[in-house]
């Protein structure tokens, strides 16, 4: 159960988002604060995962609370919630680590889609202890996946791309480098280049950049069995 804080100084507002709040499965409610000295107090007794942070209150504003919290390096998470909309306060906020930033008004969804994001992250990171590129893009920092071109780029052709999957197919078990489908096929070092490119634009390949003791790195491509499908399309 992922406990959270809500910090708003509008005792109207504060009961809209505890409503809100009780709407999402997984969240438990752990107290409400009406200033950033009541909440600092709350905080050295509660144990508190995500807050919900106003940012215009009387005396301190969210923002220095939310300072407080990384010097303090406390381990909690903060979604903003405030009318708050100027450039500058939003990329305060989002400096000093704030996981979603909410403006007032906002509607339910939003709001629901805010928790969502951050129960899914919360229960991501507490069965992962080494993530990979691609798990740390798509979990983490949240990237879109990247959406396949529906036609081969410019200068590319189905024929040459079919010899040089088919080379790759035979030799997938294995890493292998731009010099081995060279060889393979008879293609120029530039046009497998560029079809290596195109195959790891698309996920197909993985590439990794191996450092020898001298001489330039080695980039070894190997075969992404879980993408391969993408491949059909274009052959």
């Amino acid at each position: 159960m992922i406990r959270v804080m809500i910090v708003e100084d509008d005792p109207m507002v504060a009961e809209f988002n505890k409503r809100y709040l009780e709407q999402v499965g997984g969240f438990k409610l752990a107290s409400i604060c009406s200033s950033v000295e009541h909440a600092i107090n709350e905080l050295e007794k509660e144990s508190v995962d995500l807050m919900l942070l106003d940012i215009f209150m009387p005396g301190k504003h969210g923002l220095d609370l939310l300072s407080y919290i990384r010097e303090s390096e406390k381990k909690i998470d903060v979604i903003v919630i405030s009318a708050a909309s100027d450039i500058e306060r939003i990329q305060k906020a989002l400096r000093l680590g704030a996981v979603d930033y909410l403006i007032k008004p906002f509607e339910f969804d939003r709001f629901r889609e805010a928790l969502a994001a951050y129960q899914e992250k919360a229960a991501f990171i507490q069965n992962q202890q080494i993530l990979n590129q691609s798990e740390l893009d798509q979990q983490l920092l949240r990237k879109e996946e990247k959406r396949p071109p529906e036609e081969l780029p410019k200068g590319l052709t189905k024929d040459t791309l079919t010899i040089i999957w088919n080379e790759i197919l035979n030799i997938k078990t294995s890493p292998f480098s731009t010099e081995d489908v060279v060889s393979r096929t008879g293609i120029s070092r530039v046009s497998v280049r560029k079809y290596l490119k195109f195959l790891k634009d698309i996920d197909v390949l993985d590439v990794k950049v191996i450092y020898g003791s001298i001489g330039r790195p080695v980039y070894q491509h190997e075969y992404n069995e879980d993408k391969s499908n993408v491949i059909k399309q274009y052959l």
